[in-house]
């Protein structure tokens, strides 16, 4: 009998917010694979988990996926962690993910922290309806054309941005959608956490001499 993939969500920033659950899963399975081998490492020496962990990541995910699915078909367990929170949400998985489930593998998740639900369940914007952005591209032209393909979607837009670009992006975002209700939240479950909440051009200015540190979340509202 085939093994079962387990997705695995880890904690975003703070250790403590694993469930018992997903630690007793990684406890259990034969084999991790994660983005970097060293960042997890660090998470499984802490709550004493000595397992064998394989890196799997953007550029080498075809090649991996492979081994994966060998290991799984073997009879062998592996759970999928990304660096910090669900994996396959902006993250690698979804490529082994699909050719497991195309194998007839089982894939089972483990649910844990997102940074997406974390972020709303704070942010005092509209939930009942979101859409999720991801990261933007990185090249002006096409960031900007991605936002204006989003004017008229409806629900709280939900963006990840890079510590270095996130001030142009709020920029981008209030010349292109108008100056609507957000929220950025930065360092989220971590000592240094921050929501900061108003208007585009309000947010625009509290964050302004926060350092460049850390990721961000950048919630949006569809109204001004």
């Amino acid at each position: 009998m085939p093994g079962t993939l387990y997705i695995v969500a880890t904690p975003i920033g703070n250790l403590e917010d694993i469930t018992l659950r997903a630690i007793r899963t990684l406890k259990e399975v034969d084999l991790i694979a994660c983005e970097d081998t060293r960042h997890t490492r660090k998470l499984l020496v802490h709550y004493e988990i000595s397992k064998p962990l394989t890196s799997y990541f953007e550029h080498n995910q075809r090649v991996k996926t492979e081994l994966l699915i060998r290991e799984l078909q073997a009879g062998k367990n592996v759970a999928l962690v990304s660096d910090a929170g669900t994996p396959g949400i902006s993250d690698p998985g979804y490529v082994v993910i699909h050719e497991a489930i195309q194998q007839g593998i089982q894939v089972l998740p483990i649910p844990g922290p997102s940074a997406t639900i974390s972020a709303l369940s704070a942010a005092g914007l509209p939930t009942d309806q979101f859409h999720f952005v991801g990261f933007l591209p990185q090249k002006e032209g096409k960031k900007r054309k991605l936002l204006e393909s989003l004017r008229e979607v409806p629900g709280t837009l939900v963006i990840y941005e890079s510590p270095f670009r996130v001030h142009k992006a709020i920029t981008l975002l209030r010349e292109v959608l108008g100056d609507r209700s957000a929220c950025a939240v930065h360092e989220l479950t971590k000592i240094h956490e921050g929501f900061f909440r108003g208007t585009l051009t309000e947010v625009e200015a509290q964050i302004a001499s926060v350092p460049a540190k850390g990721e961000w979340v950048i919630l949006v509202t569809n109204f001004q």
